[in-house]
């Protein structure tokens, strides 16, 4: 009876952890100018949410840095455009932009950053998307968002 009772609590325990949210991610950036996903789904149960960048390429951070930037879908490009004149050492990002929810900072090869941010921040009405400000890369290096 005692182990019918551990293996019932086991169970339990278990398929409780399984259900819980997973309120981080890791993406990876490359030589190629590619993240390797397209789409983010943050659970609303995350108080936090917190994203990992890594840089699997070989390259430097001023030839071929790459960093991860949250907004809204209507803001990424001009936070792109605005933030080419900011240069690496600002993340190509311009000071203080408020459109910005989060961002990580421009890494290069073998570096990591990451960024944690409130999930409040987001609505579920509202389309989010978040890409590399790196002058070019917006276009091949972006993807969605969404709370669920």
């Amino acid at each position: 009876m005692f182990a019918k009772l551990v293996a019932v609590s086991l169970l339990t325990l278990a398929s409780s952890q399984l259900m819980a949210a997973e309120c981080k991610t890791t993406i990876d950036s490359t030589d190629q100018m590619s993240f390797n996903t397209k789409a983010i789904e943050i659970d609303k149960s995350c108080k936090t949410f917190t994203v990992e960048l890594t840089h699997s390429g070989s390259l430097p951070k001023n030839v071929m840095g790459h960093n991860w930037v949250l907004s809204k879908e209507t803001d990424m490009q001009a936070i792109a455009t605005d933030g080419m004149a900011a240069g690496v050492d600002k993340n190509y990002l311009k000071e203080g932009d408020a459109r910005v929810i989060a961002h990580t900072k421009v890494i290069g090869a073998g570096e990591t950053d990451s960024v944690t941010f409130e999930v409040s921040k987001l609505n579920a009405a509202e389309k989010y998307g978040f890409f590399c400000s790196f002058p070019g890369h917006i276009s091949m290096m972006k993807g969605t968002v969404t709370l669920k």
